[in-house]
C-alpha cells in the first residue's frame, strides 16, 4: 500500500462529509436529466441551492479500482457554486473571525472520527471555528479539528482566504468513517482531521494527525490513472478552465499554505491531489 493509495482512501472519506455582505446574484437555471430519463431544472448561480438529488444517487462499484464508477460531470455540477448550511453558529462580527479551543471539547471529539487507537491523542486536537467566504458572496462560519501545534497557522491561512474572498461550500468536521458506504461521487467540502489507517497497513495518513487539510474537494479532485475522486468531478480536471473555488498553482490558496510551510498535492508527480495540503507534503 503506497502513500498515494492511502490518500485516495482518505479523499474518498472526505467526500461522504466577509466582508460586507452583498445580495446574491440571480441563479441561472439548467436542465438536468435524471437517471430515469426525466428532466428537472436546477439552480446553479452563485449562492443557489443544490439540486435535490445531490448525494442520493449511488454509483455502481468499479471492480478495477474499488471505488465508484467514474462518470462524466452532470451539467448541474460543471460550474458548482452552491451554498450549504453552516455546521456551527455564526461567529460575531462582519469580517474575518476565529476561535480556537485547545484541547477540543469532549462533545466535539464525540462527533468526530476520533477513537481510541488513533495516532493523535484527543487532548492534542484543537477545535477551530472560523469565518469563510461562501459562493453566495456572504460571510459563513465553519469548524475544523486540527493538531493544536498548527491551529494558529491555519487560522492565519483562512484569514488570507477570507480576505481574498476565496469561496468554499462548507467547512466542517468529518463525523464518521464508513469504508463500505456507497459513493455518490458528488460530495464537496473543506475538512482536516480524519482518523483512518491505510487499508492493509499499520500507518496513518497526515489527516489522522490533524496535519492535513482538503479544500473544496469537488472543485479540486484527486486523480491517478483511472481513479477520479469525487467520481463525478472529471470536469474539474481541466485546470486551465478556472472556475470559482478552484485551487491554482499561482493562486491565493497555494501561496497562503506555502507561507506556513505546507505543501500542495496538486504539484505531485505520480498523482494529482488538487484539494490536499499537508505539513510534511504527504
Amino acid at each position: 500500500m503506497t502513500v498515494d493509495d492511502l490518500l485516495v482512501a482518505l479523499v474518498h472519506l472526505l467526500l461522504t462529509i466577509s466582508a460586507t455582505p452583498v445580495p446574491p446574484a440571480p441563479a441561472e437555471r439548467v436542465a438536468v436529466v435524471s437517471t430515469d430519463g426525466t428532466q428537472a431544472t436546477a439552480a446553479t448561480g452563485p449562492g443557489s441551492a443544490p439540486p435535490p438529488w445531490l448525494g442520493t444517487r449511488a454509483l455502481p462499484d468499479d471492480p478495477s479500482t474499488g471505488y465508484g464508477q467514474v462518470r462524466p460531470t452532470p451539467p448541474a455540477l460543471r460550474h458548482r457554486r452552491w451554498t450549504l448550511p453552516d455546521s456551527v453558529r455564526m461567529l460575531p462580527g462582519d469580517g474575518y473571525a476565529s476561535r480556537v479551543v485547545s484541547p477540543a471539547p469532549r462533545h466535539v471529539i464525540r462527533r468526530s472520527s476520533w477513537r481510541p487507537g488513533c495516532p493523535v491523542a484527543a487532548t492534542d486536537l484543537a477545535w477551530v471555528r472560523l469565518a469563510f467566504w461562501g459562493f453566495d458572496a456572504r460571510r459563513h462560519t465553519g469548524e475544523l479539528l486540527v493538531h493544536r501545534d498548527v491551529a494558529g497557522d491555519l487560522v492565519r491561512v483562512f484569514g488570507v482566504l477570507y480576505r481574498e474572498r476565496f469561496p468554499q461550500e462548507q467547512v466542517g468536521i468529518v463525523r464518521r468513517w464508513d469504508p463500505d458506504a456507497p459513493s455518490t461521487g458528488d460530495g464537496n467540502g473543506t475538512g482536516a482531521f480524519v482518523c483512518r489507517p491505510s487499508t492493509g497497513s499499520t500507518y496513518f495518513s497526515q489527516h489522522a494527525y490533524g496535519l492535513a487539510i482538503d479544500v473544496n474537494s469537488f472543485q479540486n479532485p484527486y486523480a491517478k490513472g483511472p481513479v477520479v475522486l469525487p467520481e463525478l468531478a472529471s470536469s474539474y480536471l481541466d485546470r486551465g478552465r478556472v472556475r470559482a473555488g478552484m485551487v491554482t498553482a499561482d493562486g491565493p490558496v497555494v501561496r497562503a499554505f506555502a507561507r506556513i510551510g505546507w505543501e500542495w498535492g496538486g504539484a505531485w508527480r505520480q498523482s494529482r491531489d488538487y484539494m490536499h495540503f499537508s505539513r510534511n507534503g504527504l
